[in-house]
């Protein structure tokens, strides 16, 4: 069973950095693209930034140059470095990965940016 879950959400100020976290377990890790995506309320789920196995990295436009994605395979960690954060970067913050055709999600963690 393919099991994502997510840490490292919170409260921060605007201006402030968050470092999100997410382990995968069930699975080969090094062989799956990761993504992070956020959900806000009352808008859709939208992509943040993935990562291919080969470390290949795509952002949003949103947050491209705030915002870094990078994985360590021996941990079977995803992360995401958020800098500059703003008051509309607030979300539920979720991992995901595909295997075997299925796509898998960790429950989320919250990120509340706010002064």
């Amino acid at each position: 069973q393919v099991q994502l879950v997510e840490s490292g959400g919170g409260l921060v100020q605007p201006g402030g950095s968050l470092r999100l976290s997410c382990v995968v377990s069930g699975t080969i890790f090094s062989l799956y693209a990761m993504g992070w995506y956020r959900q806000a309320p009352g808008k859709q789920r939208e992509l943040v930034a993935s990562i291919t196995s080969e470390r290949r990295t795509n952002y949003a436009d949103s947050v491209k140059g705030r915002f870094t994605i990078s994985r360590d395979n021996a941990k079977s960690t995803v992360y995401l470095r958020m800098n500059s954060l703003k008051p509309e970067d607030t979300a539920v913050y979720y991992c995901n990965t595909g295997v075997n055709n299925m796509a898998y999600w960790g429950k989320g963690t919250l990120v509340t940016v706010s002064s």
